[in-house]
């Protein structure tokens, strides 16, 4: 092979490597569920798909609607401190009718998980009760040090 050639193989492989994405301690998904209807016309089939998932089950009117409401789907991985103590994952949030009040929800995984998915929904008497989610941040502890996080817009 010429020089040349490989000097350009070289070259390309290097861009590929560094364009790649490298792995994130922490994805926070979100989606919010505002009605029941699953039959709208023009509406994405990602999003149809996912509120009958979320609808799945609920039978009454009553229960659907406690469906209602903001879910965060956090999902985390820490491979190198695999058996250095518990995982917490943990969301903070603070809804439209409670001020600033910072409210919590966690999850708790033993030493030896390296990975792992949790979500955490604000929903039902809740959301209505006390209003949507405005701001938020999620974060990832293994034995009491922050791992990663990732916060809203909003979040102070």
């Amino acid at each position: 092979m010429a020089p040349v050639k490989r000097l350009a193989l070289a070259l390309l492989a290097f861009l590929l490597a560094n364009c790649a994405r490298p792995d994130e301690n922490l994805t926070v998904r979100q989606f919010q569920l505002r009605d029941q209807e699953t039959g709208s016309l023009g509406e994405e089939p990602m999003v149809r798909m996912e509120k009958l998932r979320r609808l799945h089950g609920a039978v009454s009117m009553e229960e659907r609607r406690q469906r209602l409401g903001q879910y965060y789907t956090l999902r985390w991985q820490d491979r190198q401190g695999v058996g250095s103590g518990p995982v917490e994952v943990r969301l903070e949030y603070q809804q439209g009718k409670t001020a600033s009040e910072i409210k919590s929800m966690s999850e708790f995984y033993p030493p030896e998980q390296a990975e792992g998915e949790v979500e955490f929904a604000v929903i039902g008497d809740n959301y209505f009760d006390n209003g949507k989610v405005l701001a938020w941040r999620a974060s990832v502890n293994r034995a009491g040090r922050e791992l990663a996080s990732k916060q809203s817009f909003l979040w102070e």
